[in-house]
């Protein structure tokens, strides 16, 4: 079932919402701050989890950091159907915002990834080392904007405030290769979940400022609902493809250890 391990890789990118402001660091989530999302697949419901976690940590240095720990997994009919888990781990400055570090790994039937991005702002350059399968580490050239995972740049958009008929730059790295993304605020829904009812804003990344490539050539689409409350909560994704989508629900939530 490949179009299903595409489905849940791409969710897996989704993580662990860079499109952040330039003027004023902005980090996606607080310390302590965790989100749980149920995935379903066209007619597989609860087929796999999301979990996304930040826990405030400092380098050898004494410098504050924030670890973003994203782990993604099929379960139930469709883990029989297609074994999958993935982990993203990401560290950001807590001072710039900036991301400094992102390693993937990914473990399914057939196919064991791994690998980490290391990131050269002086220099404006990325450092990219396959260790599963193992290939020689590859300098990668810094477009302009600051980068992060599509999950975290999703999440770092609640802090936006986006209206409908608004959008916002964004730098996203998946893989090996940058996207110059364009996040939309397309329109205000009323999403319900199993932890209530939201007002919400929907949010669209599209590839605009550069020809589109890879999911966008292929007309695939990436939408967030963000919750209109004080929490901004992203409490629905959805990944579509030609041959079907994957939709990721918010199921559980503790908020930052400061709010707490």
């Amino acid at each position: 079932m490949p179009r299903l391990r595409v489905i849940f890789a791409l969710l897996a990118a989704l993580p662990a919402l860079s499109g952040r402001s330039r003027a004023a660091p902005a980090l996606a989530l607080g310390d302590g701050e965790a989100l749980t999302y149920h995935v379903s697949w066209v007619i597989i419901p609860g087929a796999g989890l999301i979990k996304v976690a930040a826990k405030a940590v400092r380098d050898p240095q004494g410098r504050a950091q924030m670890r973003i720990v994203t782990t993604t997994s099929t379960r139930g009919l469709a883990w029989l159907i297609l074994p999958f888990k993935a982990q993203a781990e990401s560290l950001y400055d807590a001072a710039t915002g900036r991301l400094l570090w992102l390693g993937e790994t990914s473990d399914t039937r057939s196919r064991k990834a791994a690998d980490t991005v290391t990131f050269d702002y002086a220099r404006r350059q990325a450092q990219f080392t396959a260790s599963l399968p193992p290939e020689p580490a590859r300098i990668l050239p810094l477009p302009p904007g600051d980068p992060t995972d599509l999950i975290t740049c999703l999440l770092l958009a609640r802090t936006w405030n986006l209206q409908p008929g608004q959008a916002r730059d964004a730098l996203v790295l998946f893989g090996d290769e940058f996207y110059e993304l364009t996040i939309h605020a397309v329109a205000q829904e009323e999403i319900t979940t199993n932890l209530g009812t939201f007002q919400t804003v929907l949010l669209e990344p599209r590839m605009e400022k550069t020809p589109p490539k890879g999911m966008f050539k292929r007309g695939s689409t990436v939408k967030v609902w963000i919750s209109q409350d004080e929490r901004r909560l992203p409490v629905r994704f959805q990944v579509s493809f030609n041959f079907g989508s994957g939709l990721a629900t918010l199921a559980d939530y503790h908020p930052p250890v400061a709010a707490k």
